[in-house]
């Protein structure tokens, strides 16, 4: 695995792009390969103050809102309500990561009618043997409420972006092949990612590469803090706190800025959290140039939903 060498240039922009929103630490799965039952951060649920300060703070950016870490964001019964106050901005737009046990057909009216803009449901098997080994929830309220969700969206033309998603996991070859034409002969798109492990998971040293991840992302804890990247589930980059400080002020801030200089140069080792990080450790970041969307980056990795 070759090291990066250089610096990687970089254009950090003054606002986010994107910002994730932990609203709730709650999941109702048990995925082996997620820390989220190790979480300890509480309150279970983020505050409405403090996500009316968030949303605030950041009016008018074109922000897209992403309400969801380290949880499922429909264990926050108020998603709906959230969806709502987000898409007051005309600027804003919403998207959720889900593992779509909890989006039955009276949720999914209500985000239709809030207006969400992309879905990805983490389905992650064709057959309940399978998927009760990943995902440990109920394997045909899932493929019910993700096929309702389909289903729905083309009655009512809904603009939504749906994506379904299954890791691909050893062993799950041909299942795959069969979850593809499943969910695309519906009308959803398929992806399947690489199995990933979060820092201070299972790896014992880091890549010496740049991030991604922290090009126009910001990522707020249920308990306001904000850290630098969406991986850190045991809080170990965090860079400020939304209930004392402005969201857009930490996003220009010191500790941010020294973050990614580190970064630009592929210093990992000098960041506690990405130290024990090998994310994009195939990427040849010699080949990107300038200002890179993390939307459009290479997407290798699970999300914890």
């Amino acid at each position: 695995m070759a090291h990066f060498t250089g610096k990687f240039e970089h254009n950090y922009e003054k606002t986010p792009r994107f910002m994730q929103i932990e609203t709730t630490i709650v999941c109702q799965a048990t995925c082996w390969f997620c820390p989220q039952k190790k979480a300890t951060r509480r309150p279970l649920f983020m505050d409405m103050n403090v996500i009316d300060k968030i949303l605030s703070e950041t009016k008018g950016l074109g922000i897209t809102y992403r309400p969801f870490i380290l949880n499922e964001p429909f264990a926050d019964k108020r998603m709906p309500e959230i969806v709502k106050k987000i898409k007051a901005d005309k600027t804003a737009k919403v998207e959720f990561n889900s593992n779509g046990e909890l989006v039955n057909p009276v949720v999914a009216e209500k985000l239709f009618e809030a207006g969400i803009d992309a879905i990805r449901f983490s389905v992650d098997g064709i057959t309940k043997k399978t998927f009760d080994e990943t995902r440990g929830i109920n394997f045909d309220k899932v493929y019910a409420h993700v096929g309702n969700f389909v289903k729905r969206a083309q009655e009512l033309k809904h603009p939504v972006d749906i994506e379904v998603r299954m890791i691909q996991l050893p062993g799950t070859e041909d299942e795959q092949v069969e979850f593809r034409k499943y969910w695309e002969d519906k009308g959803a798109k398929v992806l399947f990612p690489e199995l990933y492990s979060y820092p201070w998971e299972a790896q014992t040293e880091a890549v010496n590469k740049p991030c991604l991840k922290i090009l126009d992302e910001t990522f707020v804890y249920v308990d306001g803090r904000v850290t630098l990247c969406c991986w850190d589930s045991a809080e170990r980059a965090v860079v400020g706190d939304v209930k004392t400080e402005n969201l857009i002020d930490i996003w220009n801030g010191a500790k941010l800025k020294e973050y990614r200089d580190l970064l630009a140069v592929g210093n990992r080792d000098a960041i506690h959290l990405c130290s024990r990080c090998d994310a994009y450790k195939n990427l040849d970041f010699s080949q990107i140039k300038g200002k890179v969307r993390s939307d459009n980056a290479p997407r290798e990795v699970n999300s914890p939903n």
